[in-house]
């Protein structure tokens, strides 16, 4: 496969001066050419349509690059400014806008979320049975805003398959939905995997999540998450939908077939368009390369960025540390849950080389960050690939961050 390549003054390939930049903060130039190496690799393969890169050192770009096609229909390139969809790395900030409210005290973190959504007062909890004849139990503790941060509320996701829960889910169609009000309907109908508050189970708990913001702000998801969140952090091109004027950058989706990359269809009702689905807080969200990289550096922070304040120094404080209790773990047994994303609690218990602390998460398509307290440093990479992570090249590329540092 022929490809492209865009690579900014920081990306190491260009001479004296990169390598100089590099050389003087964090990285070692040479070991740091091995990230766009392997990007350009797998592009060259044929087992990515396109992959895009970003690593800073505090303020700092230390590194970036584009590779390959944002559509192998269409040939386009794929740019560092590509729009794509980024899936579940919208929870974080769907999450941030949460606690912009609890900061406004219209929220409170152990507040039941029945006050604002009487759709689930009373869910009902699966205790065996089938998806056609469930047995099913009532909850023993309401769901709480803190349970929707921390995953933690009982729901679960359609794609999963290990229960007959998972099935009811899919014949929910929960994507479907023409509308915030429609989702929680359909979702509302569905029993719980597991009694609130017992078990980290990663789940449409931020789309809930959404609904919920938007009772309380009395405002479009969306509105409200550029107005307090994405607006005041520089975010220019992070939003539920693809303006009209910016979709000759939107990079399409693609999937293996064949032994070839070719495009597919949005899925999990994400559409560029506005008025198609809804704003699914969860996954919902388009975004670029220097948009995420800049909330990775608000997540370091304390609150602000660039003088701008969302959330004052001690709320950061509070969502970056693990709310997990007991034996409770994610699906990476390094990790716990802060209140908008992974943290890295027991570094010797993964295979990624994270400091203590360090958050993360990635998106469906093939898109992942970090932002690691203890280096400061946050990295960011894109593909537009289903499906996830097929390749285990988010993997290679963290541990290629990783091994570039001094």
């Amino acid at each position: 496969m022929r490809t492209f390549a865009v690579l900014s003054w920081s990306c190491l390939f260009a001479g004296a001066l990169c390598a100089q930049a590099a050389t003087e903060g964090r990285f070692d130039a040479e070991r740091l050419r091995r990230v766009p190496a392997l990007l350009q690799a797998e592009v060259d393969a044929g087992r990515h349509a396109g992959l895009s890169f970003v690593v800073l050192h505090g303020e700092r770009e230390v590194a970036s690059g584009a590779f390959g096609k944002a559509d192998v229909g269409t040939g386009r390139p794929l740019r560092q400014d590509s729009i794509v969809r980024i899936y579940s790395m919208t929870k974080p900030i769907t999450a941030i806008a949460a606690l912009v409210l609890v900061e406004q005290g219209k929220l409170r973190l152990d507040q039941p979320i029945a006050e604002f959504l009487p759709e689930l007062k009373a869910p009902k909890v699966f205790a065996g049975g089938t998806a056609d004849a469930p047995e099913l139990v009532a909850v023993t503790t309401p769901i709480t805003v803190r349970m929707l941060l921390n995953h933690t509320a009982g729901f679960t996701y359609d794609f999963f398959r290990e229960s007959p829960v998972h099935e009811l889910y899919r014949k929910a169609e929960l994507w479907a939905a023409t509308s915030s009000e429609d989702f929680l309907r359909r979702a509302a109908a569905l029993p719980l995997l597991a009694q609130p508050g017992t078990a980290w189970n990663y789940s449409i708990a931020d789309d809930v999540l959404g609904v919920l913001v938007e009772r309380v702000a009395q405002q479009a998801l969306g509105d409200f998450v550029r107005e307090q969140v994405t607006g005041p952090l520089g975010m220019v091109d992070t939003d539920f939908d693809v303006e009209p004027g910016k979709r000759d950058r939107l990079a399409s989706l693609h999937k293996g077939e064949n032994g070839r990359v070719v495009p597919m269809e949005p899925t999990f009702g994400v559409y560029a368009e506005a008025g198609r689905g809804f704003a699914a807080g969860g996954a919902g969200l388009f975004s670029t390369l220097r948009d995420y990289a800049r909330f990775g550096r608000f997540l370091l922070g304390d609150g602000s960025l660039d003088g701008k304040r969302v959330l004052g120094r001690k709320t950061m404080e509070l969502a970056r540390t693990d709310t997990l209790r007991g034996n409770q773990r994610t699906s990476r047994p390094a990790d716990g849950w802060g209140l908008f994303s992974a943290v890295c609690v027991d570094p010797g218990a993964g295979s990624d080389p994270f400091s203590p602390g360090t958050l993360h998460w990635s998106g469906a398509a093939t898109t992942t960050f970090f932002a690691d307290p203890k280096e400061d440093v946050v990295a960011v990479v894109f593909a537009q690939h289903l499906p996830f992570d097929e390749h285990k090249v988010l993997t290679r590329f963290r541990t290629a961050v990783y091994q570039a540092m001094r």
